[in-house]
Formats: structure tokens, sequence, C-alpha cells
């Protein structure tokens, strides 16, 4: 993706790009399908943890396309305050 992005700034077809990188994000459907449906061990993944949430990415998202057409965020890297 890093390489497609870079790409399309390169040859300057009068679009933005901006590469988000999120962090640790509290999902239901990532836990669940990395232990196999088991609710319980998905759980803990990110229990006692300060994890952002689906909401925080599209939060950025939708503050990234509402700039200004000359303005450009090339990378974003989201992360909770917790996670190093």
């Amino acid at each position: 993706m890093r390489v497609i992005s870079r790409v399309l700034r390169i040859e300057n077809h009068n679009v933005r790009v901006t590469e988000l990188d999120p962090g640790r994000v509290a999902t239901e459907e990532f836990s669940l399908n990395r232990f196999s449906g088991d609710a319980e061990r998905a759980a803990a993944v990110y229990a006692g943890e300060l994890n952002l949430v689906a909401e925080d990415i599209a939060e950025a998202v939708r503050w990234v396309a509402s700039l200004p057409a000359h303005v450009n965020i090339d990378t974003m890297t989201i992360k909770p305050r917790t996670q190093s």
C-alpha cells in the first residue's frame, strides 16, 4: 500500500492520498478470527488496555477528507496513548 500511495503522489494525478496506520483498535471481528471464534480469548486481548475503537479511525478519515483541496496528509499514525 505504501508504494501505491507514493506512486500516486509522484505521478500527480490531482488526487490526495493519505496512508493511515492505525495502532491497536478493539474490534470483535479481528480477535474472534484470530482465536477461531473463542469469545473469551478474543475479549482478553483488549482487557485492561486503553484501546482505539472503529469510530476513532472513522473520525480521522472524516477529518482528512474535510481538509481543503490543496492540503494533503501523507501519513497518519493513530495509536492509543498507552501503546508505544
